[in-house]
């Protein structure tokens, strides 16, 4: 633990997989997406522009998963947050 009372955290070999994997996926759909601009700048396709919103969906998502990743890997798993907030309030209300 550090003196804040914060744990330390060394990423994994499993959490870097995972984290290169989002960004993986997030750099081969930007490609493709910028391909599909190309071809939409030629002249206007429906199938293109279809295509298109679904790859900024996924690049949404994709980019949401990695904010959200990061953050676990850096404050750690949501309940533990929370019971360690719980804990806190309960000492704070004994003092």
């Amino acid at each position: 633990m550090t003196p804040a009372g914060n744990v330390t955290h060394m990423p994994s070999v499993t959490e870097d997989v995972t984290l290169n994997q989002i960004h993986d996926s997030i750099e081969q759909l930007s490609e493709e997406r910028q391909e599909l601009w190309q071809r939409l700048s030629e002249g206007l396709d429906p199938e293109v522009k279809s295509e298109l919103k679904d790859i900024d969906d996924r690049l949404q998502e994709l980019w949401q998963q990695l904010r959200t990743e990061k953050a676990r890997l850096r404050f750690g798993e949501r309940d533990e947050i929370v019971r360690r907030a719980r804990a806190e309030e309960r000492l704070d209300r004994a003092a």
